[in-house]
């Protein structure tokens, strides 16, 4: 399978931001979903993920409240709502395909996940 993420751009502080992420390919119904993330000269870290029995989502602590993560198989795409986007969220944001992942629960690290986009920035000012 393939993923294509976009939405990015060049926010201010305390804006929003709608990430998608569209995929051909693969069966994505049951593929857990999730978004992450790299900023400069950090490491690429789990912002978002949603199970695929029945799109129960997880966020990481330092989105939660701010983000809703949700997805429509029929379509094939995830969508991630950003609101009230800090400049540390200036990052590329990545999504990705868990293959293997269970119907009801879904992986933080990375690496469990198979298929990746090829990021879309956000840059938020302050």
């Amino acid at each position: 399978g393939q993923l294509q993420a976009s939405g990015g751009g060049l926010v201010q502080a305390g804006g929003s931001l709608r990430l998608s992420c569209a995929a051909s390919g693969g069966t994505f119904s049951r593929y857990g979903m999730g978004w992450f993330r790299r900023a400069p000269g950090k490491e690429r870290e789990f912002v978002a993920a949603i199970t695929w029995g029945a799109g129960t989502p997880l966020y990481a602590s330092s989105v939660k409240g701010r983000c809703t993560i949700s997805r429509e198989n029929a379509k094939k795409m995830v969508i991630l709502q950003m609101n009230s986007l800090k400049p540390e969220d200036t990052a590329i944001y990545y999504c990705a395909a868990d293959t293997d992942s269970g119907r009801f629960a879904v992986r933080v690290d990375p690496l469990e996940y198979d298929y990746w986009g090829e990021g879309t920035q956000i840059t938020v000012s302050s």
